[in-house]
């Protein structure tokens, strides 16, 4: 064989290595968990509650609403070339995401789980349903915060953890 061969085979056995390690698997099975929660809630939420809004207590709702924009309606645009770009740039994002997550210390890989499991929940939704069911209302009196959804929630922990573990790092 060649040295060219050996080689190739030599970067693509420790590729493999890195790529498998035990806790990489351990994360990919704990993003899938948090996919499947999302769509879960999400599928119960589109079957029965397409025109009802359900009030749980003074703070809370639960009331579909279809949204065509990045979190909390920021970016919604009825433009397909503007949807798709910014679909694509989801999907980047994301890619880019997981690419770190493979080349972080556990914590920040636990971390970034969170994030890349709501991200793909969310991003699933905007290529099958064109739109991310959220359905979540907080609200206080006459103030309502922007409707949400389960894998929200997981990308906005992930995000405020690792701003937390970035400013600990900071600190020391």
């Amino acid at each position: 064989m060649s040295s060219i061969k050996m080689n190739f085979l030599k970067n693509l056995f420790q590729m493999k290595r890195f790529f498998f390690k035990k806790e990489n698997f351990y994360l990919l099975v704990f993003i899938l968990f948090l996919f499947l929660i999302d769509r879960y809630s999400k599928s119960i939420v589109i079957e029965n509650f397409s025109n009802k809004s359900y009030f749980l207590n003074d703070f809370v709702n639960l009331a579909l609403t279809w949204n065509t924009g990045i979190g909390f309606g920021f970016l919604s645009s009825t433009s397909d070339f503007e949807y798709n770009l910014v679909s694509i740039l989801i999907g980047l994002v994301i890619m880019i995401l997981i690419y770190v997550l493979i080349n972080s210390k556990l914590i920040e890989k636990i971390i970034l789980s969170l994030i890349i499991g709501g991200a793909l929940g969310n991003y699933y939704d905007r290529l099958v349903f064109n739109a991310v069911p959220d359905f979540i209302d907080l609200h206080f009196k006459n103030f309502h915060w922007f409707t949400f959804n389960i894998a929200d929630v997981f990308i906005t922990l992930g995000v405020i953890s690792y701003i937390i573990s970035g400013n600990q790092k900071s600190i020391k």
